[in-house]
């Protein structure tokens, strides 16, 4: 597993290669890496550490969970980086690693936004069951297919639900409800995190776009 002070250490060999957008980027991902390494107690800490970390190199928010735009984007995002991942280091992760973890994920209907939408009257309980069996077989295809993108796509899709919970305050800090996906979510992110930041590092020539909230002078 990749750590902050290994990638920090490669950041200063390179940075100089790197365009501004990707130095900021890269920079503030790696202090919340950091940041989120020093919680070794505390999985709820840990967990958002680890996303905000991630949102700082992926740098778009998703700001609806139905929003088409935003999961094309993500799933553009993560095409990129596993198209660039020449050491199949994500794959690695996904199939080696985590794959029981993944599948655990993507039964769990508790880190499903519609079911969440059905619990406060927004949708029918015909409907969340008819997605979440859709989403399942979706990802199951994905994972016959050993497609890493879309398998990626439906964690953070899973993730991000389970992230919502936190931030929103529809959970307990160190709850007993929730503790199984934390734990696996933590898990999952502590791996991801820092490879993702290590793959925009090393093709530091492609396009990653531009940060949220550029450094204004």
């Amino acid at each position: 597993m990749l750590n902050f002070e290994q990638l920090k250490a490669r950041q200063r060999e390179i940075r100089d290669l790197f365009s501004p957008p990707l130095s900021l980027r890269t920079h503030r991902a790696l202090s919340w890496l950091h940041r989120a390494e020093q919680e070794t107690n505390d999985d709820d800490a840990r967990f958002l550490f680890l996303w905000i970390s991630f949102n700082a190199a992926y740098a778009n928010e998703f700001h609806d969970y139905k929003l088409f735009t935003e999961r094309k984007l993500l799933l553009q995002f993560l095409g990129r980086l596993v198209e660039s991942d020449d050491q199949g280091l994500i794959s690695k992760i996904v199939w080696n690693r985590f794959s029981s973890s993944i599948r655990v994920l993507i039964d769990n209907k508790f880190v499903f936004q519609p079911y969440w939408d059905h619990q406060a009257g927004q949708t029918s309980e015909e409907e969340w069951k008819r997605l979440f069996k859709n989403s399942k077989a979706s990802a199951n295809r994905a994972m016959g297919r050993a497609d890493t993108t879309r398998v990626l796509a439906v964690i953070f899709d899973r993730l991000y639900t389970l992230r919502n919970q936190l931030v929103h305050g529809g959970c307990t800090w160190n709850g007993g409800v929730n503790r199984a996906q934390m734990r696996d979510g933590v898990n999952i992110l502590e791996f991801l995190v820092p490879t993702i930041i290590h793959l925009m590092m090393e093709n530091h020539n492609q396009l990653w776009g531009d940060p949220s909230y550029p450094v204004v002078e």
